[in-house]
């Protein structure tokens, strides 16, 4: 890991692109298991694509929105400090009466190398998300601007998503499933846990097609318990 340190609170270790690479050949289905297996809460819940078939894998760089006072804000100049590779996390606390990300962002975002979006809450200028394939992920779709109705509160500092602590740096993996925040100080262990799964669902399948019965080649690999959470 590289520790990086900037203006911008990315007081974090920055993942090594292997690791990341292994990330990308697994689902958030396995993902999840390997979190349950460790008794941690990782699924953002109502999170989907926009355009399906799209996924992300990056590192966290989170953005919380709150409501407008009288002085109005800013809705998305911070993402000139987002790094290639990295994930914006917005935390807009659900809403679904004004989006935070559109067309602008979304071009310029993939010309700047991000990884994706997740949003709790939505987004619009959907065609053109389309035409770019650009990942990202949020609770639905809906033209109003969020100009003049929510502004930045925070910038990588923690955010809730789906009631989901998102820390930045954490690792958010996204694809046809869901969406899922895996906290930094568990990547590898989850990495090694959900590859173990993986492989072993391979396994049942190929004693399946070898003669066993599914009853049978699930007791003999464990499945019922790939995911169960053991305390110490």
């Amino acid at each position: 890991m590289n520790h990086r340190k900037d203006a911008v609170n990315m007081n974090y270790n920055e993942l090594d692109t292997s690791i990341l690479e292994a990330f990308k050949e697994l689902d958030t289905s396995s993902l999840t298991d390997a979190l349950d297996k460790q008794g941690i809460a990782g699924g953002l819940l109502g999170i989907k694509a926009v355009v399906p078939g799209t996924r992300l894998c990056g590192q966290a760089f989170t953005v919380q929105y709150i409501p407008c006072g009288q002085t109005k804000g800013n809705v998305g100049d911070f993402l000139d400090d987002v790094p290639q590779g990295h994930v914006v996390v917005i935390d807009n606390g659900g809403r679904q009466y004004c989006t935070v990300w559109g067309d602008i962002m979304s071009q310029v975002a993939e010309w700047k190398g991000v990884a994706g979006t997740v949003i709790d809450g939505v987004c619009r200028d959907v065609k053109t998300i389309q035409d770019l394939k650009y990942p990202i992920f949020t609770k639905g779709n809906y033209m109003m601007t969020g100009k003049d109705r929510v502004e930045v509160a925070s910038i990588n500092e923690p955010v809730s998503i789906s009631s989901v602590k998102v820390c930045p740096g954490d690792l958010i993996v996204a694809d046809e499933n869901g969406a899922v925040c895996i906290p930094l100080q568990v990547v590898e262990t989850t990495l090694q846990i959900a590859q173990s799964i993986e492989a072993k669902e391979q396994q049942i399948v190929a004693l399946v097609k070898s003669g066993k019965t599914l009853k049978e080649a699930r007791a003999q690999m464990g499945y019922h318990h790939l995911q169960t959470h053991e305390e110490n």
